[in-house]
Order: C-alpha cells, then structure tokens, then sequence
C-alpha cells in the first residue's frame, strides 16, 4: 500500500474509531458474570424526539438483574442493562427543545422497550420524555440514584384516597406514613420525600439496619420482628397509619392490618421474601382498607413526569441526599466489572450500587 493509501486508510480508521464507545451487553438470559461482556459498539444517533446522553454514572437497581436473568420472561436479544443513569446532553434530535448539548440530566427507564438503551455504556439514546434537568447542586452519583427508587416511592406516597396527588412541603402534614425495609433504595426515598412533605414517618427494619432509617430522616424505627411491634407503632400513631409503603406484602401485611387507620392505603411495590400474599376479605371490608400496587412500567408516563418534576423540587432543597450519612451507602464500580454491581444487587447489599463510567 502506497504511503497516500495508507494514511488515507488510519484517518478512516481514527474517524470510525471516534464512533465507537464502551458498553456492556448480553444476548442470553442467565447469571452475570456467564452473560454480561464488555464490548464496543458504535454510536447512535439521536432520532426525532430522541436525545443522545454521555453517560457519566448508571445506577443499579433490582429490576436489572430480574430482567438480565429472565424473571419478566421474554426471549433473549441483544440488550444493554440497567435503567437509571446521570450525565450530559451529547446531541439532540429534531424537535428537541427542552434540552440542549452541554445539559446535566438524569433519566429513569431508558431500557424498557428499547434493549440497546440501557445506561451501563458510554452513551445511550433515549426518547425526550425520559430525561430530566439535573438541578446545579445535584452531583452524578446522586441523579444516577434516583430513577426508579424516587419514583416508585413518589408514586407510593400518592396514591392514598382523598390524600396528595403531588408531593411538596406541607403535602402530608397530619399524615403517618410507615415505610417497610426504611434500609433500601426505595424506603430510603419514601422516608426522605414523606419527611419533606410533612409526614410523620415510621419505618419498620431488621435490628441491624435502624442506624440507615434513622439517618435517612424517620421519626421513629421499629424492629418489624419484634413481638409488640404493632403496639410500638400505635403507640406513636393511636389512630392507626395513613398509609403503608410495602415492600414484603406478604411477610408484612399482618402487621399493616394491626396499625392501618380505617380508609388508609397499603402502596406495594415489590414481596420481597416471596411469602404467599392471602387477603383477609372480613378485616380489609372492616378497615375499608385499600391495596395500590405500584410498578413503573405501566404506571403511565403523566404520572412518571410528575414524580420526576417533585423530584427535582426536593433536589433544590437538598431533601434527598445519599452516601453513609444519609443512610444510603454508596457502592462504585467501573464498567468493566458491572456483572459484580449486578451481583451486589441480587445478593441485597445494603446502599445504592453505582457503576461509574466517565468523569464529567
């Protein structure tokens, strides 16, 4: 190859090389470390209503690894885990106006029914309607925490009869709010946004975790194995509770039933545990209890925007910190060791597992 050719030749290689990024994938369903490898892919541009994002941290959360070992079911493709994430706004498609190239966003369900979107890559393309500004006092690690566990528990503490729709200071004032498993992502947020909207805030834990729950802002913590647990939280709430942020229905919902006021709400969002869930029709009919799952995915995207738009209001005011101090560990990993993140996740580490990809 003459000397010409050949320079020719390495400035096409440097410019596809410029296309190409980071990112892990698997095409077959199974344990972490068997599927998830470390490749390069191109990429993409953003389309029409899309936003490209340079991914600086993605967040982990119980849903990857269901979804990455087959629990929802569904047929092995190509895809890229993990639905939360942080960074900057790299390119925008056409007709793109609320975000322009340089922005700070976090983004919450970049995966779901888009498998190559997924935030454990350098960069993702994502529909516009899930990115969000990133407040000025809000770091990566933080807005890469957020997206799923925020919103599950925004969406658990609205959903009470006659209670807010949105959440702000004053919202819940009056209210009794018991956040089950205070010590996880989830119950770590419902704590800190019922607390900042003027909740009294219990929460239930295992004896070894009271110092999390406590740290992450609950009046009052009760050890759920305790015998006279019941009794320990109506001591506080006579009346009975507002409402319950469930995580382990059917390990817990004898014990919401004994502290639930008449007309309050049980929000389930997850039965850690696995314990069969069975309804006691005469003493739900004689609470007039009301039962709200909660799952994101068809949760519906109007009330996704709301949560994220709270959200962001308790950012500003600093209501929803993380790290050891908040009562939510942080645990960091590079990309390259994402089927460990994920393996920390499954095996219920205790904080909020991060996979830390560039730094921006």
């Amino acid at each position: 190859m003459s000397a010409a050719l050949s320079a020719i030749a390495d400035d096409h290689d440097a410019a596809a090389l410029e296309f190409l990024m980071k990112a892990i994938v698997h095409d077959q369903l199974g344990p972490a470390d068997a599927v998830l490898r470390l490749v390069d892919r191109e990429v993409a541009e953003p389309a029409a209503g899309e936003v490209r994002i340079r991914v600086a941290v993605s967040g982990v959360n119980p849903t990857d690894w269901k979804a990455r070992t087959g629990l929802y079911g569904g047929d092995a493709v190509e895809s890229v885990p993990n639905q939360d994430g942080a960074g900057i706004i790299d390119a925008v498609g056409p007709g793109v106006d609320e975000f322009a190239v340089g922005d700070r966003v976090w983004v919450t369900l970049a995966a779901y029914g888009r498998p190559a979107s997924g935030t454990a890559q350098e960069y993702t393309v994502v529909p516009v309607e899930r990115v969000f500004a990133l407040p000025d006092n809000a770091s990566f690690e933080l807005g890469a925490s957020i997206g799923i566990p925020a919103i599950t528990a925004h969406r658990a503490l609205t959903v009470a009869e006659g209670g807010p729709t949105r959440l702000a200071p004053g919202a819940l004032e009056g209210k009794v709010v018991l956040v089950a498993g205070g010590a996880g992502a989830v119950g770590h947020a419902a704590i800190q946004l019922a607390r900042w909207a003027g909740a009294t805030v219990i929460a239930t834990v295992s004896p070894t975790k009271t110092a999390y729950a406590e740290a992450a802002g609950a009046h009052h913590v009760v050890n759920y194995q305790d015998a006279d647990a019941a009794s320990q939280i109506r001591a506080v709430a006579p009346d009975g509770v507002d409402l319950v942020v469930e995580v382990a229905i059917g390990a817990n919902n004898e014990l919401d039933l004994a502290v639930l006021r008449p007309r309050g709400t049980i929000a389930i969002y997850a039965n850690n545990g696995d314990k069969p869930f069975t309804v006691d029709v005469g003493q739900n009919m004689g609470l007039n209890a009301r039962y709200q799952f909660v799952l994101l995915y068809s949760v519906g995207w109007q009330f996704l925007t709301a949560a994220a738009e709270d959200i962001n209001t308790a950012l500003k005011a600093n209501a929803l910190p993380v790290g050891t101090p908040a009562g939510l560990p942080l645990h960091h990993y590079p990309l390259s060791e994402t089927a460990a993140a994920h393996q920390s996740v499954e095996s219920s580490t205790t904080g909020k597992v991060l996979i830390n990809i560039a730094d921006l």
